[in-house]
């Protein structure tokens, strides 16, 4: 399994920024993918996942200005961020959980980074 992210880049206080990431490779229709970022000096922390079947759970830091998606027939996950803020800057990593009869696997996309200047 691997997961391309891409869309990241620098921005200023308030703008906008999309990210998407795809998935390839083979894994279980049972599934989630979501957004992780680390921030520098921090630990890794989850910002929003989306489910197969479209259950969502955000972050509070981000669920009033982030938005997640994701179109199965591409097996893509989107992340709108809005009214970005500096404390956003941070490596953006998708991630995706494969749920089989044996457990969940889960795999990590390369990161892409958002920085946003004040």
């Amino acid at each position: 399994v691997q997961l391309q992210a891409s869309g990241g880049g620098v921005v200023q206080a308030g703008a906008s920024l999309n990210l998407s990431c795809a998935a390839s490779g083979s894994f279980f229709s049972t599934n989630a993918l979501g957004w992780y970022r680390q921030a520098p000096g921090k630990h890794r922390l989850m910002v929003a996942a989306i489910t197969a079947g479209g259950r969502i759970n955000y972050d509070d830091s981000v669920k009033d200005r982030f938005s997640i998606s994701r179109d199965n027939d591409k097996n893509t996950v989107y992340l709108e961020m809005n009214n970005l803020k500096p404390e956003d800057t941070a490596v953006y990593y998708c991630k995706l959980w494969s749920a089989s009869s044996k457990g969940i696997s889960e795999y990590w996309g390369q990161g892409t980074l958002v920085t946003v200047s004040s």
